[in-house]
């Protein structure tokens, strides 16, 4: 029907009334048109009726003028009041104008349009949900107007509309979503209020299982969270809560999708989505369990970087959360992917929190004690993780990082790489010898063979082909061995070698004393400890035959300061039986011969001349055959030449390498000097006049 037809069936004081500026000439026209309406309603007009619609579409709704579109939409919300329950037979061309009319530029027209839509919605109830998406994409629009008059105008609608889903008995919620998954992109408040509050509404019927469409408006929800509108931050942690809890009473929950997105939200910038992302994850990890195998390596992932966040709330969270995570893997019987798992905790153990690193420690420490044969596969990626942290400032995380490496060294085919390899970081790090090596050897005596370390460690350094290192690291070693109380048992069995022959302390003196004699003061206080007298006495003549440096001297006054310690307590009391331990009493005299006369050399000639002077005599005199073979029964059971022979060969080495060093500087020097302008090879200055 064309416009001049449909103007038939309007009169034209009703058409010229719909686009008077003043409302009331409007509002009396649509009163005109629903009386018209209802009229031929009753008469079932159907053609009549849809002319009328059209005509106030074509006139007057698509019309240049506004106030001509504000008539048009007075007049359409009549049509619909007139038609009052048949409305749905008209809904197709009554709403899809209205809606236009939400985008038009004068503000007025949008605000008539909400009412117009208001209106049609109030008579058509439920038959309204069939363009349900379209209403709702316009409201989205109007939400966000910037007319105070049309947002007032948008709530009354959105309140209406809210009403008419909530009785309905039938809501098609699976085509809506897509919808709410876009729009909840929109960083708008008032758009950000509408979604949370139909997510609320559709969540609050009964009928509608909206928690399975969850994962797809949960990252919207999370990001308001992070909203500078205090009113939509509370409103979407209420919301959040309240899935929370369905979560928790649900039978059947996946949790895959969801566990993808709190991932993400743990590297949030905003504080309150990283908090709320922990919390779930937490009640995610208690009621999961092994249905989350698939998704371990994010968890850890995303728990172990927020144990070092700046905010304490967070950590504690995060921490809480670790310790169950850890737990429910700790107790997984199915299989998961290890190697990701172990990427992300030796990235950790580099984090710059003391807490992320110890927690990183402590999962590959369970991870250990779970399934080593895993573990041993992926050791080249760890092990060096585990020696770095070793050189760590936090001394809970070297001592948990040994304990790391005494597990791995528990399995025998381990045992000799680790000691190797930490005496290779020593090796490297001399100052993390200097600084923790006492440290990491104390720790490691308690957690594995005091004995066995020792023993091993010799056994290394034997073969071990820089000298420098080995007359660094054994004076460490022996340091440690004479003073540190987690060693007293292995000091024990030594002092007992010379007296139990057929004991195992001969045997253990034996093993140290091939790397000991690296250096020679630490021998000969080996020596003295193990109370082979004789090889001491022995090992002090061939002091005379070596060059006795300042470095030397200085460890022979250390070593002096030990003798006066309660570690040689029984040799000084051996002291008083000179006839029984002769050669330690020429054993501490060639030591006294040795010393400057320093506050070392003092000290100890106050122990000696501490002697009785008849006790003294003694010894170059003739004493009783039982005495006599008291004293070679204690020197015979050890044969020393080959001792001495192997303390020479090694001296030897380092007499070599030190000359070897002396000659490479001395070169180094004058070929510096050749390479200097000043030189003595470079021509003098020419003194000619010209």
């Amino acid at each position: 029907m064309s416009s001049a037809e449909g103007s038939v069936v309007l009169s034209q004081t009703v058409t010229k009334n719909l686009t008077d500026r003043t409302y009331d000439k409007r509002k009396q026209a649509a009163l005109e048109i629903e009386t018209l309406v209802r009229q031929l309603n009753e008469t079932r007009n159907d053609v009549r009726i849809r002319a009328i619609i059209n005509a106030l579409v074509s006139d007057f709704i698509n019309s240049p003028t506004a106030h001509a579109r504000k008539g048009g939409l007075i007049g359409l919300a009549a049509t619909g009041i007139g038609l009052m329950q048949d409305t749905v037979g008209y809904l197709d061309q009554l709403i899809p104008p209205v809606l236009k009319c939400f985008a038009d530029q004068d503000s007025r027209v949008r605000y008539y349009a909400c009412e117009a839509l208001y209106n049609i919605a109030k008579v058509a109830r439920n038959h309204m949900l069939t363009y349900f998406n379209e209403i709702f994409d316009g409201l989205c629009k109007l939400f966000a107007d910037v007319d105070a008059e049309v947002k007032n105008g948008a709530q009354l609608l959105d309140r209406l509309i809210k009403d008419i889903v909530t009785e309905c008995e039938e809501f098609n919620v699976t085509s809506f979503i897509p919808l709410l998954k876009e729009r909840i992109r929109v960083i708008n408040p008032y758009i950000r209020q509408l979604l949370v509050s139909w997510i609320s509404v559709l969540d609050s019927i009964p009928d509608i299982d909206l928690l399975k469409f969850l994962p797809d408006f949960l990252t919207g929800l999370f990001n308001m969270l992070s909203d500078t509108n205090r009113d939509i931050r509370q409103a979407a942690d209420a919301c959040l809560a309240e899935f929370l809890r369905e979560i928790k009473k649900a039978g059947v929950v996946d949790f895959g999708a969801m566990v993808t997105i709190l991932v993400g939200q743990c590297t949030s910038k905003d504080k309150f989505c990283r908090l709320t992302a922990l919390n779930w994850l937490h009640e995610f990890i208690v009621l999961g369990g092994n249905k989350l195998v698939a998704f371990y390596n994010s968890i850890l992932g995303a728990i172990l970087p927020c144990i070092a966040d700046q905010e304490e709330e967070i950590r504690r969270a995060a921490e809480q959360t670790n310790v169950v995570f850890l737990l429910l893997v700790q107790e997984t019987k199915s299989e998961f992917e290890f190697g990701p798992l172990v990427i992300i905790l030796t990235q950790d153990m580099d984090n710059h929190w003391v807490p992320t690193r110890i927690a990183s420690l402590n999962w590959v420490s369970m991870l250990l004690a779970k399934t080593p044969t895993k573990v041993f596969s992926h050791l080249p990626d760890i092990f060096p993780a585990l020696l770095k942290r070793l050189s760590d400032p936090a001394d809970e995380v070297v001592l948990m990082s040994l304990e790391v490496l005494s597990g791995i060294s528990k399995h025998e085919a381990y045992f000799t790489t680790v000691l190797q390899n930490i005496l290779r970081l020593f090796c490297d790090d001399r100052q993390l010898l200097e600084a923790r090596g006492s440290l990491i050897i104390r720790q490691l005596s308690i957690l594995m063979d005091a004995e066995r370390i020792y023993r091993t460690f010799s056994n290394i350094l034997e073969t071990e082909e820089n000298l420098e290192f080995c007359r660094q690291m054994v004076p460490a070693l022996n340091l440690i061995l004479l003073t540190a109380p987690e060693l007293s048992d292995l000091r024990s069995i030594l002092k007992q070698c010379v007296q139990t022959p057929n004991g195992k302390g001969l045997d253990v003196f034996q093993a140290l004393f091939k790397s000991w004699c690296h250096c020679t003061v630490s021998t000969l206080s080996l020596c003295l400890l193990a109370q082979a007298y004789e090889l001491a006495s022995a090992l002090v003549n061939k002091f005379a035959e070596m060059e006795i440096t300042v470095s030397t001297l200085v460890q022979i006054d250390k070593l002096v300061q030990l003798i006066e310690s309660p570690i040689f307590v029984n040799l000084r009391l051996q002291l008083l039986e000179p006839v029984t331990y002769p050669y330690l009493l020429k054993c501490l005299y060639g030591i006294l011969m040795l010393l400057p006369q320093s506050k070392a050399f003092h000290t100890l000639k106050e122990r000696l001349n501490s002697i009785h002077a008849l006790s003294l005599l003694q010894v170059g005199s003739t004493v009783s055959d039982a005495l006599g073979k008291k004293a070679r029964s204690n020197s015979d059971s050890l044969d020393i030449s080959p001792l001495l022979e192997q303390f020479n060969v090694i001296q030897m080495k380092h007499t070599i390498a030190r000359k070897a060093a002396v000659k490479k500087t001395a070169t180094a020097a004058v070929a510096a000097l050749r390479n200097n302008d000043f030189s003595l090879s470079a021509p003098l200055p020419s003194t000619r006049i010209p």
